[in-house]
């Protein structure tokens, strides 16, 4: 049994036939149009993608505060969209049902049911991106909170007082584990200590991915440095969840988690430092994502087909 996923990003939209089995069975992409046009290109997407497959329901992944109706987009500031009822819009679209999920839920849940938190009933996931996002399973479900917005795991304060967030507080850990902090940790140690970190800005202009991820695997010092400090940072982070949800697994996701244990590591450590009880309590283990970057829509679908009551 079939349902669309689509993934909305900020540049990208992405879109797939996924079986009951998270399998994708057919595929488009677009660029993002301007805001208001989003909505017509997404049904135009659907439309095209369910020739010959008859899909019971689509699923689609925000980037953004959903209600918890999940009809509703509070705000997504990357895609310009404010207060979009946009289970409404696209139901005069298409006759098949559509539910709207926040992007990093459905990351999340395609994990859960897919991934590396197969048969967890209980699992905290982090990415890490531009930003720091998050999903919560709890008891096998997401957990969205009293008004759809749970799980803005990027606002959990490890730094009273420190660096501003964008959210307007300070200390977020979102300014000191994200893909922007690791580049600014990996420029302070370029600067202080040279090295392979300095050879690359110079070849390159500045620090790529791709160029960063070569250094780790190559076991450069400066590279795995910043790594371990945003490695201790997300540990932090993890102690506090695991005091609140009590997780059985937590789940690192994002571009840099395909390093695998050089991340894992100074997260382990530093997690089992500073959680409470430390060695007298289980305690949650610690994996990298299984999941493709296709697992937003994936997810998407189906928690689609799952609000059917035809997840299986």
């Amino acid at each position: 049994m079939h349902a669309i996923g689509i993934d909305i990003g900020g540049t990208k939209i992405a879109g797939g036939v996924v079986t009951a089995e998270g399998d994708i069975v057919a595929q488009a992409r677009i660029d993002t149009p301007a805001g208001p046009e989003i909505i017509d290109a997404v049904a135009i997407m659907v439309e095209e993608l369910s020739v010959g497959y008859e899909p019971v329901a689509v699923g689609i992944a925000i980037p953004g505060f959903v209600d918890i109706t999940r009809e509703n987009v509070r705000i997504a500031p990357n895609i310009d969209w404010h207060d979009v009822p946009v289970a409404q819009l696209f139901a005069e679209r298409t006759d098949l049902p559509v539910l709207i999920e926040n992007d990093a839920n459905a990351a999340g849940w395609a994990e859960h049911r897919f991934g590396a938190g197969r048969g967890v009933a209980h699992m905290t996931m982090l990415t890490i991106g531009t930003g720091v996002g998050g999903a919560i399973i709890a008891g096998g479900s997401v957990f969205r909170g009293g008004f759809g917005s749970a799980a803005e795991l990027g606002h959990i304060c490890v730094h009273p007082g420190g660096l501003e967030c964008a959210c307007g507080a300070r200390g977020c850990i979102e300014q000191y584990a994200s893909g922007r902090a690791l580049q600014r940790y990996a420029h302070g140690r370029a600067e202080r200590d040279g090295g392979g970190l300095q050879d690359l800005i110079d070849r390159a202009g500045e620090i790529t991915a791709d160029g960063f991820i070569e250094l780790v695997e190559a076991g450069d010092e400066g590279a795995l440095g910043a790594l371990s400090d945003v490695g201790a940072e997300l540990g932090k982070a993890c102690a506090v969840l695991q005091a609140v949800l009590d997780p059985e697994l937590f789940v690192i996701g994002g571009g840099v988690s395909a390093v695998g244990e050089p991340l894992l590591g100074p997260i382990r450590r530093s997690f089992e430092s500073a959680v409470s009880a430390s060695g007298r309590r289980p305690i949650a283990e610690i994996k990298i994502a299984a999941m493709s970057g296709e697992a937003g829509l994936i997810g998407a679908a189906d928690l689609a087909r799952s609000s059917l009551g035809t997840h299986h």
